[in-house]
């Protein structure tokens, strides 16, 4: 028997692309984040499944490398599957394929189970039947340099924004992809426009709900920059992105 994986089509909009028309970090992933809930869904442990349950899956880190970017024009194909789980904590991978089989990125993320109710982390024996039939595929597709980020030390204060309604999904706090928009706008035009990404990642700390304050910080050393989104002192999220050198060099 074939290991398990979901495979879903996807046909990309203009607006899915920035100004260099390769496609947005947050269209990216918001696109993995329908192929898990998909996949979630024909495994038995989606949205619906787990909502009488009072439950709810919180994603708290994904991490993505590409090996091009994905330009305007392409048809993508993810394929996705879970990991095993361990005690708390659920992975779950990604291969993002264009129309014609290129491997275009790779992508991990972890997931915690949570009682929204008493906002508690959850162990598989939760949903212990679903869990015992479920086709865990124990095969990464990216290596992951490490699930922790450093903090910004030395870093300096970028912009200030505030969470709006548009931005929370149906868990009232912004939804994971609308991160990505956060930090990365963190850079400039002719500093995104320069240099290729490699890969980034992200770390969920805290929920931020509509009408919260965050304030953006940077650091970078060399071809790596430290991002943070802090709200009254406390860490909500953090990021890393690589890049690549600068084009002409």
């Amino acid at each position: 028997m074939e290991p398990y994986s979901h495979k879903s089509k996807f046909t990309l909009r203009y607006s899915d692309f920035d100004f260099k028309d390769e496609i947005l970090p947050s269209a990216l992933l918001s696109l993995v984040q329908e192929a898990a809930c998909r996949s979630a869904d024909e495994l038995g442990f989606g949205y619906d499944d787990l909502k009488p349950l009072g439950f709810g899956f919180l994603v708290v880190n994904t991490f993505c490398k590409f090996n091009r970017p994905v330009r305007l024009g392409d048809d993508l194909v993810i394929e996705t599957w879970p990991m095993p789980p361990r005690h708390v904590i659920f992975e779950r991978e990604y291969r993002v394929w264009d129309g014609k089989g290129e491997l275009l990125a790779s992508l991990a993320s972890r997931w915690c189970l949570v009682d929204m109710e008493r906002f508690t982390l959850l162990t598989p024996d939760a949903m212990r039947e679903v869990h015992e039939r479920c086709p865990y595929r124990n095969e990464k597709a990216v290596e992951v340099p490490s699930w922790k980020l450093p903090r910004v030390r030395e870093g300096r204060k970028v912009y200030e924004t505030e969470v709006r309604a548009a931005q929370c999904d149906h868990y009232l706090h912004a939804n994971n992809a609308r991160y990505a928009d956060f930090f990365f706008d963190c850079f400039g035009l002719d500093e995104l426009s320069a240099r290729p990404v490699l890969d980034f990642q992200i770390v969920y700390g805290k929920q931020a709900k509509a009408g919260k304050e965050l304030v953006l910080f940077r650091e970078d050393e060399g071809n790596v920059s430290l991002c943070e989104a802090v709200s009254d002192g406390e860490l909500i999220a953090q990021f890393r992105v690589t890049f690549g050198e600068k084009e002409g060099k």
